[in-house]
């Protein structure tokens, strides 16, 4: 499935780190910042979420809801988190439905590996439709942190 801004945003309940369900909808009526990272403890997704992590005053400030998703098992991640504490929620697709959904699956990785998420970058507002999707093909690519900023400024105003 190929996301289109405007259009209702899959809906997904997913396992927490805190081995919580987690879903979506929980979040209507705040805009979301869903982050979709290929792995756990490797460089490039390391560098993205620490950078939002370094930055949470202004995802808070702009009134957004972040989420990590990757397709690594909730016990890698829960040890992922707290090396790196990530104060948002991290998220197990380990299913890999939500990526799926979302149409940011690799079908092979590195080293022959199959359906691991690709690095995406989604907006979801408050009435749950996408207003921001970007899907990176190169894993070593960090998302537009600026456009990501400027789109929920958007819905801000």
């Amino acid at each position: 499935m190929v996301i289109q801004i405007g259009q209702n945003a899959p809906d997904f309940t997913l396992y927490s780190t805190e081995k919580n369900k987690v879903s979506l909808s929980d979040f209507r009526g705040k805009n979301v910042l869903i982050l979709f990272f290929p792995l756990a403890f490797t460089g490039t997704c390391t560098t993205e979420l620490c950078s939002i992590r370094d930055n949470m005053n202004i995802y808070n400030s702009l009134d957004a809801v972040v989420l990590g998703i990757s397709v690594d098992s909730l016990f890698s991640l829960d040890r992922y988190k707290k090396d790196n504490n990530y104060d948002f929620p991290i998220l197990s697709d380990f299913n890999k439905s939500t990526a799926t959904a979302y149409g940011c699956l690799y079908e092979s990785f590195l080293f022959d590996m199959q359906g691991v998420g690709k690095r995406s970058s989604f907006i979801v507002d408050k009435e749950g439709k996408i207003q921001y999707a970007e899907i990176l093909e190169n894993a070593g690519d960090l998302p537009n942190f600026d456009a990501i900023q400027q789109c929920l400024k958007t819905l801000n105003a």
